[in-house]
């Protein structure tokens, strides 16, 4: 680390006022302060608090906190192109694994390249520090879409959320609307037949050869639960295929699937303070709620907590109804905000079979709303307190 910071060091008179390259002076201090923490403190008169936890750390634990559904949904990757190719015996662990991720990558350079590049662009034309939202945005995106999106499709999609949901809101902390959201949501509106629930993907259309099998097809489709759940085919589902929504290995948006492996990173997330627990909590009693008196009603005859298992419900509420830019930030209001959350999401899936994943609207309504749930708290404390001043 002491080389890393002399290099640093050494650089930075070229990034300074009159250095060769200051029209890069952005793009230097975004490497440094992820790199190390800013030893700079305000200087102003007003009260600061000084905290060595800046926001590039917490970004940092949210990235790690994802790590697990990445590395399982590259493995259910190849996992289901291997048991839609009939191959599954034929299969190693490793050689599913390693298709699954080389299938990835491609999706994440694209997602971080672009949404990297238009920050970085943004940051040095109004001559300001490079925001670090996009660190968790960029890895998200590839997570919450069909592995068989097209690169182009994924690149319109990203420059569209962050130009229009992000930077001309003012950046990162000013915007109002989840980013990864607003990209799954443009590609679900304008390229529905890649993202529609009946034709979750997973294809690769260059076979990949000693991984383990080979001769994949070049097309697979399979319907998700998620689909399935909108046809009420889900309530006849076996213990087998439940357990296997649990564990994950079911078709479905790459990062989606697996509840243990989403679950391992909202602990993380939990221990370390970074997501509040009481919005998701309430995400997970609202939905379960929901789902209860609409089977009790015989509106569906889906069990209640099959909907926290299937689709995007799990990952949607760890890792983005607990956004803190976006979501509610009053502490009475997580609570109203995560339930409200799990109302709309499992209305939308059973009393609209055309839009079969709800949390995506759920959450992206929400959003619209957190500022006006955060208001009426308080707007009511300070109610209160005037009206306990003037006793």
């Amino acid at each position: 680390m002491k080389a890393l910071r002399k290099f640093f060091d050494n650089i930075k008179p070229s990034f300074e006022e009159g250095g060769k390259l200051h029209a890069f002076r952005s793009l230097y201090e975004g490497f440094e302060s992820f790199a190390f923490v800013p030893h700079t403190t305000s200087r102003r008169g007003s009260v600061n608090v000084h905290d060595a936890f800046d926001s590039k750390r917490l970004m940092s634990f949210v990235v790690i906190a994802l790590v697990p559904a990445l590395l399982f949904g590259c493995y259910n990757i190849g996992y289901q192109n291997a048991a839609a190719a009939g191959k599954l015996a034929e299969a190693s662990f490793w050689g599913m694994f390693f298709y699954g991720f080389l299938a990835l990558l491609p999706k994440l350079i694209v997602s971080y390249v672009v949404g990297l590049g238009i920050e970085f662009t943004v940051a040095q034309w109004k001559k300001e520090e490079i925001a670090e939202g996009y660190l968790v945005s960029g890895i998200i995106i590839p997570l919450i879409i069909p592995i068989n999106t097209p690169l182009w499709m994924l690149a319109l999609a990203v420059a569209f959320a962050v130009i229009f949901a992000k930077e001309i809101f003012g950046g990162t902390g000013m915007n109002i609307f989840n980013v990864a959201l607003i990209t799954r949501a443009f590609l679900f509106f304008s390229y529905p037949s890649v993202m529609t629930g009946d034709c979750s993907v997973w294809v690769c259309a260059d076979q990949i050869c000693g991984l383990g099998y080979t001769a994949m097809p070049d097309a697979l489709t399979a319907a998700t639960p998620l689909g399935d759940a909108a046809l009420e085919s889900f309530a006849g589902y076996d213990c087998e295929t439940v357990k296997n929504a649990i564990i994950g290995l079911i078709p479905g948006s790459v990062g989606e699937t697996s509840v243990i492996a989403i679950g391992l990173g909202g602990l993380l997330l939990l221990f370390t303070g970074v997501a509040s627990w009481k919005t998701m909590l309430s995400v997970f009693v609202g939905g379960a709620a929901t789902g209860y008196l609409l089977q009790a009603t015989g509106a569906t005859q889906i069990e209640w907590w099959h909907h926290l298992v299937i689709g995007g419900f799990a990952f949607g509420a760890v890792f983005m109804a607990t956004d803190p830019v976006t979501s509610a930030r009053t502490e009475c209001g997580k609570y109203i905000y995560g339930l409200l959350i799990g109302f709309v999401a499992v209305l939308v899936r059973v009393l609209n079979p055309g839009f079969p994943e709800g949390m995506m609207l759920a959450i992206l309504l929400m959003n619209l709303f957190a500022p006006l749930i955060d208001y009426i708290f308080v707007s009511r404390n300070i109610s209160k307190r005037a009206k306990r001043a003037t006793k």
